[in-house]
């Protein structure tokens, strides 16, 4: 169908070859996908019945290559859930096309994924924000995208979804409100935030006058990731619930003097860790209200 020279590298065979061999090496049948973010890769450490294979060890699959992805699928229950966890994600600025970035989520579709869970690390744009905060990701700025660095571009193969999907929903309204609920009833609301999530394309941290012209586009967060994969879960039809942890808070004025690193990142990714684990255990736990969400409303992703 495409071919290597085409501008998607990923054709629907490559994807299905791939699942394939990862469902004929493994019991799971998972129906909720998490992403996890830099340092977040903790987040499977909970699951029981674990089987784990190596990005390397996946026809197909490209290979993180960036500190706090460790390179691993990790499948396993969470309160008798079957779950799959990436224990590190792909970017743009290792170097992958987009259509490499956003492969996994089509091969989560392809195994019988519903619901996929989005973790990152970002940085703090909303001067209300706090180092340590957890933002519920309302919407997003695909910030590459108007550049055209967009994974849907090319060829659209209709068994994965039409070619102009509608964007304004992508998060999904019904999960977020789960989501929150539950942050409250863990007692977390003093730190849980909702918010704009904005996506540039890295390495390197913005500079003063990019994040002022961010956060007047109306970002409350800036990372270098989750954009592609959220867009191609829409796409393919999955709901969505994403989570951003602010780790830094980004630089406005000239006149501050720190600077931000990614070793910091991964040190308030490990601090707040435990939190997300509590909250995404008590989430999955409850994908019953989640799969009702589904029935009910197909169009509530």
């Amino acid at each position: 169908m495409h071919t290597k020279e085409n501008s998607c590298c990923c054709s629907f065979e490559d994807c299905k070859l791939t699942t394939e061999w990862l469902l004929s090496r493994t019991r799971h049948r998972p129906k909720i996908a998490i992403v996890c973010g830099s340092g977040l890769g903790l987040l499977a450490e909970n699951a029981s019945n674990k089987q784990d294979v190596r990005y390397e060890d996946i026809p197909n699959f490209p290979v993180s290559t960036v500190p706090g992805h460790e390179g691993r699928l990790v499948f396993g229950n969470i309160k008798g859930k079957s779950c799959v966890f990436m224990q590190g994600r792909f970017h743009l600025y290792e170097g992958y096309s987009m259509c490499k970035v956003t492969f996994p989520v089509r091969i989560f579709k392809l195994m019988g994924v519903e619901t996929i869970i989005v973790t990152n690390a970002s940085g703090g744009l909303c001067q209300d924000f706090k180092v340590g905060d957890i933002m519920v990701i309302k919407d997003h700025i695909n910030l590459p995208g108007f550049a055209g660095q967009h994974p849907l571009c090319g060829p659209n193969d209709e068994r994965f979804g039409i070619r102009f999907p509608c964007m304004s929903d992508a998060y999904s309204k019904a999960l977020r409100k789960l989501a929150l609920d539950i942050t409250a009833e863990l007692g977390y609301s003093n730190f849980v935030r909702e918010g704009v999530y904005c996506m540039v394309s890295g390495p390197n941290f913005e500079t003063i006058a990019e994040a002022r012209m961010l956060h007047i586009l109306g970002s409350d967060s800036v990372g270098m990731s989750t954009v592609p994969e959220v867009t191609v879960a829409k796409h393919c039809g999955l709901s969505v619930l994403g989570l951003s942890l602010i780790t830094n808070k980004v630089s406005l004025d000239y006149s501050r003097e720190e600077k931000v690193n990614h070793e910091e990142v991964l040190q308030i990714s490990k601090m707040r860790a435990e939190m997300l684990q509590n909250v995404l255990m008590t989430f999955i736990a409850r994908s019953h209200q989640v799969e009702t969400i589904n029935n009910n409303n197909p169009n509530a992703v």
